[in-house]
């Protein structure tokens, strides 16, 4: 717990029990719950998590946002942080980003790992995620140095505001836009990146095509969406929406 605040942390998980080993090593005191979601898994991932005390959940269906859909809906603390299960993450700064997503009074506070320190990502997906981070500034206008980054910290309650809808990998970047796009306060600060436990499925080609269309996609739907909504009320900002729900649980 921390300032009042219960925290859990949501790792989706493929195969990633060499990961896990090393997050779970680095797990602050303060964090209430951890959430595993085993998709699909064919090593030791679900067994390692439940010997830490994690809570394991179990997504049959593949995919990155499916998997962080199932993790969020069994999280029980009012503030969630994400990460994958490769080790990347510094799990032991949780305390402060929490700290600092409640001082800066942010719907959501996404960790950047750029500028990188070290060679934990290789060239080709540097490239990468310098193109994509490009293109959703170009595109949405938004403020953000790593759209793709998988350490975020959030209220439950945003969830019920902005709806995350995609299945696979633009989970991530659906996220912080939505958040951007609904008017809400949005923040980014630097972590560490560390070398990857275990072996990667990510497919930067492939995965990095399917990123850039739904970026595309999401432009069409909000030009689409504000002619539609121009001539109505503005809507009641992301914190404002966040903060009533947490009175009407209270």
């Amino acid at each position: 717990m921390i300032r009042g605040n219960t925290i859990g942390i949501v790792i989706p998980c493929h195969n990633e029990e060499r990961g896990l080993e090393s997050l779970f090593s680095r797990v602050p005191s303060s964090v209430d719950e951890v959430i595993v979601v085993d998709n699909n898994s064919t090593d030791q991932t679900a067994e390692i998590a439940r010997a830490h005390g994690a809570h394991v959940v179990f997504e049959k269906e593949p995919g990155y946002g499916r998997a962080y859909q199932a993790g969020f809906r069994a999280a029980r603390a009012n503030i969630l942080v994400t990460m994958d299960g490769d080790g990347q993450y510094p799990i032991e700064h949780t305390p402060r980003l929490v700290n600092e997503f409640l001082d800066r009074n942010l719907d959501c506070l996404s960790g950047s790992r750029f500028p990188l320190q070290g060679k934990a990502m290789p060239r080709i997906r540097r490239l990468g995620n310098h193109l994509l981070t490009g293109a959703a500034r170009v595109l949405f206008g938004a403020r953000v140095q790593d759209t793709q980054s998988g350490m975020w910290v959030f209220r439950r309650e945003l969830l019920d505001v902005i709806r995350p809808t995609q299945p696979s990998m633009p989970f991530s970047e659906e996220f912080k836009l939505k958040v951007v796009l609904a008017g809400g306060a949005f923040g980014e600060t630097h972590i560490p990146y560390a070398l990857r436990r275990g072996e990667s499925t990510l497919r930067p080609f492939r995965h990095g095509w399917e990123n850039l269309a739904y970026l595309v996609r999401l432009r069409l739907e909000t030009l689409g969406r504000a002619q539609r909504e121009a001539a109505l009320p503005l809507r009641m900002p992301v914190r404002d929406a966040v903060r009533g729900r947490e009175t009407v649980r209270h």
